[in-house]
């Protein structure tokens, strides 16, 4: 007989669990502590297997011989009900695990710190992840498709940041390639978007590009009242043509006094590639001046407030507002701008030095191996 209700009601419990048997191999069992469990006895290659339904009356007997029906089925078509189960629970836990977020994190802190990536490029790539996070952060990496991402990228590009959104495109390129090798993803979704974002204008840094407004502002660093620090990395940015993030990490024990080197290691290039600043007799005293008011050990450009965080990056940007010089006429960067045009116009100097100098590398990996010491 089939049980009903009423009669699921009346168990009472015993000293030891009892079952009762409903139909279709599904039964009640009654435990000592009063609960009562559905479960469904079922053969499958052979062997008996148990499957619970939970509890009675949070499960009633009408929604517990659904789903016996269901595994009944399964077990029709060649199914195990139980291991398939199993393998949505895991599917479930496993996107709980590797949702974009936590891939994206793994893939900063795993890939891009073991390659030894810039400070700075890790603090962007950090960066792009919070800005995508409230949209897609905590979304398996699986469950996420081109429309999703364009969606994302859309609400970063209706800001007026398109310059971020083609980034961030690329930066959830990079996480979803990742997941795919690791098995998290089939594939990665943006790898049609490109086309669907703004392409945003090309943005050049601002830069004095004629030498009479040159010397009027090395005339007016050489006036400027500031910070110590401040002042000889304003003298010394002009001779060295190195990117502002490169000045401010340096770190007194790349520099090699005896050779008047200044090697900074790859990974604080952009290029991931070691470069060699040839220090002139001039640069070297501005040098051995800023040693003598820094404590000579780790930043050589230390901040204001404390020696074991290198300077703001807007230091030097806010030091050109007060000369008078506006955002639109200098920057920090623009240096390599004003280096790279005036070098190349006096004639003076092998195109491919100056390149070499602004550590851009050659196009042609084996020419550039081969150039490499050359000037």
């Amino acid at each position: 007989m089939s049980l009903n209700v009423q009669e699921i009601k009346s168990f009472l419990p015993s000293d030891k669990p009892y079952k009762r048997y409903d139909s279709g191999g599904l039964y009640l069992l009654v435990k000592p502590n009063g609960s009562k469990l559905w479960q469904f006895k079922y053969r499958f290659g052979g062997i008996e297997k148990k499957m619970p339904f939970g509890a009675f009356p949070e499960i009633g007997l009408a929604e517990a011989r659904k789903r016996r029906d269901r595994a009944r089925i399964s077990v029709a078509d060649g199914i195990d009900p139980m291991r398939e189960r199993k393998r949505e629970k895991a599917k479930i836990r496993l996107g709980a695990e590797n949702t974009f977020a936590v891939v994206a994190n793994s893939y900063i802190e795993h890939k891009m710190v073991g390659e030894g990536r810039a400070e700075a490029t890790l603090k962007k790539a950090r960066w792009f992840l919070e800005l995508l996070t409230p949209a897609i952060g905590n979304m398996p990496l699986d469950d996420l498709d081109p429309q999703m991402m364009l969606a994302a990228l859309k609400k970063l590009e209706a800001r007026g940041n398109l310059e971020t959104a083609k980034k961030c495109r690329s930066f959830s390129s990079r996480v979803f390639r990742y997941g795919a090798a690791l098995g998290l993803c089939k594939s990665d979704p943006t790898a049609i978007l490109q086309g669907a974002l703004i392409t945003p204008k090309a943005r050049h840094y601002a830069a004095i590009l004629e030498p009479d407004k040159l010397g009027q502002l090395l005339r007016a660093i050489d006036d400027f009242e500031c910070y110590p620090v401040t002042k000889l990395a304003l003298k010394i940015a002009p001779h060295i043509f190195v990117r502002p993030g490169e000045l401010r990490h340096g770190d007194w024990s790349e520099l090699d006094w005896d050779k008047a080197i200044w090697t900074i290691p790859a990974g604080k290039m952009k290029a991931r590639r070691t470069h060699a600043v040839p220090l002139s007799r001039q640069v070297l005293e501005l040098f051995r001046e800023l040693h003598s008011v820094t404590i000579g050990t780790g930043y050589m450009f230390p901040a204001f407030h404390t020696w074991k965080r290198p300077m703001s990056e807007n230091t030097i940007n806010a030091s050109f507002r007060r000369m008078g010089f506006t955002k639109d006429e200098m920057t920090a960067h623009g240096f390599r701008s004003t280096a790279s045009t005036l070098l190349n116009e006096s004639g003076l100097w092998h195109p491919d030095a100056i390149e070499r100098a602004l550590a851009h590398g050659d196009s042609n990996a084996i020419r550039g191996t081969y150039n490499r010491g050359q000037y």
